[in-house]
């Protein structure tokens, strides 16, 4: 999936919305659009512009100005920035309820689309031109990855200090160190960055809408009582919504970054799945809409059945929720402080040296032949062009099961 910048409004850059009322929608109103435009959420952080497009141009329910200080914010936070781009849209309109009826809109038909696409395999990932098509696409999934961090690196690479911090990241991502503590030693190196502190404008305009305290606290009442009831009564099942959350807490650059710490964890630390199904899943990810962290339902469907995916969905996603509807009425205070926006700075460069350990992991856990080889090379090259991640995906399927069937 390619990435997406405030910087950078695509479609929106056509028209700019000055003046004038902001329509305020109905909560229907915001599920129905979310659920249509999640209905074709394929390229990840790129829909983040055609969000806007339907929230500023179509709908004008804000301004253009209002729609990019939100997609600043959540471009800083950890998770996906194009379901937390549909929270704070929300947020900004209807409240929290508002936030809550976008996010599950927005993300909803990426879960059932994968919630079928996992029962399904379970079924027929032995077939033998299945076994073809995902073994061809795993070669595809490694110039994926290996193009995100031409990607990140391109946009979070600024000197020869970040340089050193992708490649102190890398070194102990590759060592096995734990990825809070290389989150951690990147946010101080980060303190030596020579960054610019990004402006905020409408954010601290009318703060008044943002505060909802007793609500927020509810909800992190409901997510703790949730988890205190998994912990007691299914273990297995906690552990799963505990790691899930984890990763989207420290997942800084979006879901690229969510699924090498999915990896990591799931795959290296804890042997849940090999790293071949790991990989399956991600493919599936990405013939799915919405955000490449879909993967998660797919391992908590491999793990622990309709639960295990339902709730892996809801863990994965949960925490980069609450940090959208907590932190919006801060950010104005909080991103003004130059400390905190080079120490997020040295954390995003780290990112930049686990996706290329990943990389390097995700090739080790595939079969190479000449077949392979020539799907990889010519994936990443199409990429680099900026062939659609969607054609790159089903071309190379359809690719692998012609040559699983001849």
């Amino acid at each position: 999936m390619t990435s997406s910048t405030a910087t950078d409004p695509g479609p929106l850059a056509a028209t700019e919305v000055t003046g004038g009322a902001e329509i305020r929608p109905s909560l229907l109103c915001l599920l129905l659009s979310f659920l249509k435009l999640g209905a074709s959420a394929f390229g990840g952080p790129s829909m983040v512009a055609y969000i806007g497009k339907m929230a500023v141009e179509k709908k004008r329910w804000m301004s253009r100005e209002s729609f990019f200080d939100g997609v600043a914010l959540c471009q800083l936070i950890p998770g996906a920035t194009a379901m937390q781009t549909s929270a704070y849209v929300g947020l900004r309109t209807r409240g929290v309820m508002g936030a809550a009826v976008s996010f599950i809109g927005f993300g909803f038909p990426a879960f059932l689309l994968m919630m079928i696409l996992s029962a399904l395999y379970a079924r027929a990932h032995n077939l033998p031109a299945v076994v073809s098509a995902f073994s061809g696409l795993q070669a595809i999934i490694v110039a994926i990855v290996a193009n995100a961090v031409v990607l990140f690196g391109r946009n979070a690479l600024k000197n020869s200090r970040d340089v050193i911090i992708a490649v102190v990241a890398a070194l102990m991502f590759g060592a096995g160190v734990n990825p809070i503590v290389v989150l951690l030693v990147a946010a101080i190196l980060g303190l030596a960055r020579n960054a610019k502190t990004p402006t905020r404008r409408s954010m601290n305009e009318s703060p008044g809408k943002f505060r909802f305290p007793m609500v927020l606290l509810a909800l992190i009442f409901a997510a703790a009582t949730g988890f205190g009831l998994l912990f007691r009564f299914q273990r297995k099942l906690f552990d799963l919504a505990a790691l899930m959350s984890m990763i989207d807490l420290f997942a800084f650059g979006g879901g690229f970054a969510s699924v090498p710490l999915m990896f990591h964890e799931v795959v290296q630390v804890r042997g849940w799945m090999d790293g071949p199904s790991f990989l399956n899943g991600i493919v599936l990810g990405q013939i799915t809409p919405g955000p490449i962290v879909i993967t998660a339902t797919f391992v908590g469907f491999a793990l622990h059945g309709m639960a295990g995916g339902l709730l892996a969905t809801v863990s994965v996603f949960l925490p980069s929720f609450l940090l959208v509807v907590g932190i919006a009425p801060l950010s104005s205070r909080l991103f003004a402080s130059p400390r905190i926006n080079k120490a997020l700075g040295g954390v995003l460069c780290s990112f930049v040296g686990l996706l290329l350990t990943v990389t390097i992991r995700f090739a080790l856990n595939v079969h190479w032949n000449l077949l392979h080889i020539i799907l990889g090379g010519a994936a990443f090259g199409a990429l680099l062009l900026n062939v659609d991640i969607l054609w790159v995906v089903l071309g190379g399927a359809l690719i692998s099961a012609i040559a699983g069937w001849a």
